[in-house]
C-alpha cells in the first residue's frame, strides 16, 4: 500500500446529495443522529410533514417499523436527546466514582 493512501469507508446507505430531495428527507428521517428540527431548519418540513413523506413512500410495514422506531427513541427530538445525554453523561461521571 502506498505512503498516505486511505481507503474509503462505504456505508449502507450513503447521504442523498440534494437535500432538498424526498429521497434526502427518507435518509434523514431514519437516521438515528438527525433529529426533526434538523429536518426542519435543512428543508422547512415539519415533522408532520415528514410522516406524511414516509407513510406516501415507505411500504406499510416499513412505516410501522419507522414510526415505532421514532416514537420510542428520544433521540428524533433534539430536546429529549439533549435530556438523555445529560442522563447518560451523568451516569457515567457517578459511575467512575465507585
Amino acid at each position: 500500500m502506498k505512503k498516505g493512501f486511505r481507503p474509503v469507508t462505504r456505508t449502507a446507505n450513503p447521504e442523498p446529495q440534494d437535500k432538498n430531495s424526498i429521497s434526502w428527507i427518507i435518509w434523514a428521517a431514519w437516521a438515528d443522529r438527525i433529529t426533526f428540527e434538523d429536518i426542519k431548519e435543512k428543508t422547512g418540513r415539519s415533522e408532520s410533514e415528514v410522516i406524511k413523506i414516509m407513510r406516501k413512500n415507505l411500504s406499510e410495514s416499513s412505516f410501522k417499523l419507522w414510526r415505532k422506531r421514532t416514537h420510542n427513541q428520544s433521540i428524533k427530538h433534539r430536546k429529549k436527546f439533549e435530556n438523555s445525554r445529560k442522563q447518560l453523561n451523568q451516569r457515567i461521571y457517578f459511575s467512575d466514582d465507585d
